[in-house]
């Protein structure tokens, strides 16, 4: 190096030890260097198992309120029954009242089916997979059949309803009820069910990422009757 010229950082580097080298080179910043990412995508799957956890819970709560119209379809049906044999009464509102409930009953439930994993399944082929092969088996048929179909009918029933709501329909036998509510179970039926659809779907997605564990393992052992019971048991106690 020439007398008097100054020191560059090289050259400063010759005359220390070679321990602290190392230290200089290692503290000296590296503008090139490719940053490390933020795990954006974990906060995002996070966000959206939150979302989940929502539908999950307004999911459980429509079928839970649902178990309690079955009761009241019994009763107006046993009503219906014992005032036609009694007292020679009837009427068609009492009938198509039974068959609105059993509407708002299957329709609106179909989601809460789809939470606890109750539909019936074909496991000829799945039932061979791993839970992670399950999980990519569920994916694919959220995806491609069950939101295009659900989907198609929320989009065709809707006009449905409008027109009767528009036109206040009513019912074609004597004595009967006005339609559009019957035919506002549909699209809010499916509705829901494309809302269970989305978070079912997130949290396979999530199963897959390690967030949360397999959700097609069901919930309960019990069945609905059992589970019915005991709920009404603690209501008595």
């Amino acid at each position: 190096m020439a007398q008097g010229a100054p020191a560059t950082g090289i050259h400063r580097c010759l005359h220390v030890p070679c321990d602290n080298r190392i230290r200089i080179f290692a503290a000296t910043p590296r503008y090139n260097a490719t940053p490390k990412p933020f795990p954006t995508e974990t906060c995002h799957m996070n966000a959206l198992l939150k979302l989940s956890r929502l539908i999950d819970t307004i999911t459980e709560s429509i079928g839970q309120a649902a178990r309690w119209l079955v009761l009241i379809v019994v009763l107006i049906s046993a009503g219906n029954a014992v005032m036609r044999y009694t007292i020679n009464y009837s009427s068609n509102a009492f009938l198509e009242i039974q068959w609105y409930l059993f509407g708002l009953i299957f329709l609106p439930c179909a989601a809460y089916t789809l939470l606890r994993n109750e539909h019936v399944r074909i496991d000829l082929i799945s039932s061979r997979f791993s839970g992670r092969g399950q999980a990519w088996i569920d994916i694919f048929g959220i995806l491609f059949f069950l939101m295009p179909m659900a989907v198609g009918i929320l989009v065709l029933s809707w006009p449905v309803f409008m027109l009767a709501l528009q036109s206040s329909e009513m019912s074609n036998s004597a004595g009967g009820l006005i339609v559009w509510p019957a035919r506002l179970m549909i699209p809010v039926g499916f509705l829901l069910l494309i809302l269970q659809a989305i978070s079912e779907l997130i949290k396979r997605v999530g199963f897959l990422q390690g967030l949360c564990p397999d959700p097609s393992q069901k919930h309960s052992t019990l069945t609905a009757e059992e589970e019915l019971a005991l709920v009404i048991k603690k209501r008595q106690e």
